[in-house]
């Protein structure tokens, strides 16, 4: 059974991939000693759909689902979030994919998560078996390195939306390093590829070095990644660094009615110690760190993160790109792009699930445009979002 519209309408951002349903324990503890679980769902793609919904985006999210209550339960999840669900296909032979983790820190030893997602619906996913006109029906495009993990037609699937072709909508592309999930050695170099090929990349730092053996910091990661017209690299709880080519700003345009007030040089990348204001067929290689140059400067734009009181980490990074595509989408600065990312991303690190209530745009809008020492000063704990002035703002003007 297929869940189609009848008239593709084309949206701000389609994200595509595999959503599951999250079993998060209710106390801490090993999975063998929790009692019992409280039903989520999670997936980095999804949740990307879902935050910019939220923060009054059209959205909409493409994928594979059982014929199951599971895969009927995501979807409902999904489309309560606003989000554009009537692509997603149901396959009745394939389950849908669930996990389950621990309440610990997933840097620690302590965290334990078991997935039950091999042979599953989404893994089905494929060039014939996906509506690619509702997937390219999008200013953006959202993808992530999960995907092209799940089997070999979801990497064709992959390769397939990346090429380049007339009337492409901007590729953004979250790396997601799972080493677990590739059954392949070539995994590093599969996800380089597809990274080569978009127009917006996200990495984390730690993610780079694992995968593709760089180190020296934003500016060598970028050396690796000269295509993308804009590279984020994610620095955890120290920032983030925003690379701009200098045609960046042609890639997409503000929705009708312009940017915001303040949002002029929307893609100017500051400079150097400035703050505010792949073949198709086969994988590039992943590089040794011998051959990655290591230039002394790049433009870029570094925006540190606010303190947090961090609950639990898992939904962070996909938050962050939400934040990052929804202030692109209203053509702000680059500073505020990546504040926009550094405030979703402290939403989901505040609350125990992967996906969080974001804060509403005016509140998020007046925490953006804090000077930078008032910026510096900012705290953010649970329930910060819910709060229209949260008490960790205490000392802001």
């Amino acid at each position: 059974m297929t869940r189609s519209p009848t008239i593709v309408n084309v949206v701000d951002v389609v994200t595509l991939g595999e959503s599951m349903v999250t079993f998060l324990p209710t106390r801490p503890g090993r999975l063998a000693d929790v009692p019992s679980f409280e039903r989520a769902i999670g997936g980095a793609e999804s949740n990307v759909a879902c935050v910019l919904a939220a923060l009054g985006h059209s959205t909409r999210w493409v994928s594979r689902v059982g014929a199951d209550g599971f895969g009927d339960h995501l979807v409902a999840r999904i489309a309560g979030y606003g989000v554009d669900t009537g692509s997603v296909r149901t396959d009745p032979a394939r389950p849908t994919g669930v996990y389950f983790r621990t309440a610990a820190d997933r840097a620690t030893d302590a965290h334990e998560v078991a997935y039950y997602r091999a042979g599953s619906a989404a893994s089905a996913m494929s060039v014939t078996g996906t509506d690619l006109t509702a997937a390219r029906a999008g200013r953006v495009l959202h993808l992530s390195g999960i995907t092209a993990a799940l089997s070999p037609q979801c990497l064709e699937l992959m390769r397939e939306l990346t090429a380049p072709r007339p009337g492409r909508p901007l590729i953004s592309f979250d790396v997601n390093h799972r080493p677990g999930l590739w059954a392949a050695a070539d995994g590093a170099g599969v996800l380089l590829e597809l990274a080569r090929a978009a127009d917006l990349v996200f990495v984390g730092e730690d993610e780079a070095e694992h995968a593709w053996g760089v180190t020296g910091g934003p500016a060598a990661i970028r050396a690796l990644l000269p295509e993308p017209a804009l590279l984020v690299v994610k620095q955890a709880a120290q920032g983030a660094t925003a690379f701009a080519r200098d045609d960046a700003g042609e890639l997409l345009r503000p929705a009708a009615g312009g940017p915001p007030a303040g949002a002029a040089d929307a893609t100017r990348p500051e400079r150097s110690g400035e703050r505010g204001g792949a073949g198709r067929d086969r994988a590039a290689p992943a590089p040794s760190p011998a051959s990655v140059p290591r230039p002394a400067t790049a433009p870029h734009t570094f925006e540190p993160a606010p303190r947090v009181d961090v609950v639990a980490p898992v939904g962070a990074g996909d938050a962050f790109a939400a934040g990052f595509l929804s202030a692109t989408l209203r053509g702000l600065p680059v500073k505020h792009r990546l504040r926009y990312g550094h405030l979703m991303a402290a939403a989901a690190l505040t609350t125990p699930a992967d996906l969080a209530t974001p804060p509403g745009r005016g509140h998020a809008d007046r925490l953006a445009a804090l000077d930078d020492e008032a910026w510096g000063r900012l705290r953010l704990g649970p329930g910060w979002t819910q709060a229209e002035r949260a008490p960790e703002e205490a000392n802001t003007p």
